[in-house]
């Protein structure tokens, strides 16, 4: 930019040399037509016109563009200041209007702002309304890593829970007495819409502290379940297993590979999910184990959801009474409700959510269940 301002400037310099030295001749010559025109004894009259136009192209070509050219730098930055003086003015008209457009019509902020430009924007609108910048910068980190940054967005998630009480039995097959662990059966149905962002989906068990925290990092692609030794196989069917999947309806084929410490379950989606980006509605079903002792059952959410229904059913169990805790992150408090005592069932019909929320940490949300057997 500075180099164009520059040539521009040489140019008009240039070309003002080139037109005073142009009158200065013009004034020579009509100088030279005034003396020609006076040995000829015509009129005084055009002698006079003559001479004045002389002296007009004379002035003009000489002292006139001197004074310019000499006073050029100073014009300009008069005239700078001007402009300068102009913008301040409505530049707060120019700001306004380009927020209430941008406010309006977000999609022209999205012709013309980049991802690091809308960070800063979102940064101090925060500030703003909060009052304080640290905290604003906080908020917007967190909410970058937890959202906007997260792999996938899940809607209208439907959970449909069922516990039944079993007894563990050894890994010969016989029930252990003195030394049997009692244990809730539980059988999860899974529905919600997403966005995928992995063609294959994975669901793995294992009893290995390393290799779970290893596999929490390859979220939302794979789903794992810790189950700790002394509990149950976690390499055995009887102790978790994927009991089907389905995409819109259409199930697909689960391949299942077992490992020293777990087993894990993979989906393929498919490319042509992958490649149409377009919202898909998924079910899967799971059943596992998990130890009646710790009278604690926990539904996560890994990932940012918006609306969510959970129903649990705990009537095969002998559990005497069950309270529900949610913790989950959203500006729409959860409705809990039971069923009537009149009802013949012990089952949790419905916790709704139905504000959008980022999930809070590794664990996503969580809806605790507290039960006395």
């Amino acid at each position: 930019m500075k180099d164009r301002s520059a040539l521009l400037s040489r140019i008009y310099r240039l070309k003002l040399l080139l037109v005073g030295a142009l009158l200065l001749i013009l004034g020579l010559l009509a100088a030279a037509l005034s003396e020609w025109l006076q040995g000829l004894e015509v009129s005084h009259l055009l002698v006079a016109v003559v001479n004045g136009l002389s002296d007009v192209l004379l002035v003009t070509g000489g002292i006139g563009i001197a004074v310019d050219f000499f006073t050029n730098r100073d014009r300009r930055e008069v005239e700078i200041e001007q402009s300068r003086d102009v913008q301040k003015e409505l530049i707060p008209d120019y700001v306004d209007a380009v927020l209430r457009g941008f406010a309006a019509q977000p999609q022209d902020m999205k012709r013309v702002a980049t991802p690091d430009f809308l960070d800063q924007l979102a940064t101090n609108a925060l500030a703003l309304r909060l009052g304080d910048e640290k905290f604003a910068g906080a908020i917007y980190a967190g909410l970058m890593a937890q959202a906007i940054r997260s792999p996938e967005r899940w809607s209208d998630v439907d959970i449909n829970v069922r516990l039944s009480s079993i007894e563990e039995r050894s890994t010969a097959g016989a029930p252990r007495s003195s030394t049997s662990l009692l244990l809730f059966d539980v059988v999860v149905i899974w529905e919600y819409t997403v966005v995928p962002s992995a063609r294959v989906q994975r669901f793995a068990s294992t009893d290995d502290q390393v290799e779970f925290r290893e596999l929490l990092n390859d979220l939302p692609a794979t789903s794992t379940w810790y189950i700790p030794d002394g509990v149950a196989d976690p390499s055995d069917r009887g102790s978790f297993e994927v009991l089907s999947y389905s995409v819109d309806g259409v199930d697909l084929p689960i391949r299942r590979t077992v490992r020293k410490h777990g087993q894990t379950y993979s989906v393929d989606l498919g490319d042509a999910v992958i490649l149409e980006g377009k919202p898909i509605r998924v079910r899967h079903v799971y059943r596992t184990v998990v130890p009646r002792i710790g009278h604690r059952f926990r539904i996560s959410l890994t990932q940012p959801t918006h609306g969510m229904r959970l129903v649990l059913d705990y009537t095969e169990s002998d559990i005497a009474s069950l309270k529900v805790g949610d913790m989950v992150s959203s500006a729409v408090p959860a409705q809990v409700k039971f069923l009537p005592d009149a009802a013949e069932t012990d089952e949790v019909p419905m916790i709704y959510l139905a504000a959008p929320s980022s999930r809070s940490g590794s664990c996503g949300w969580s809806i605790l269940c507290a039960m006395h057997c």
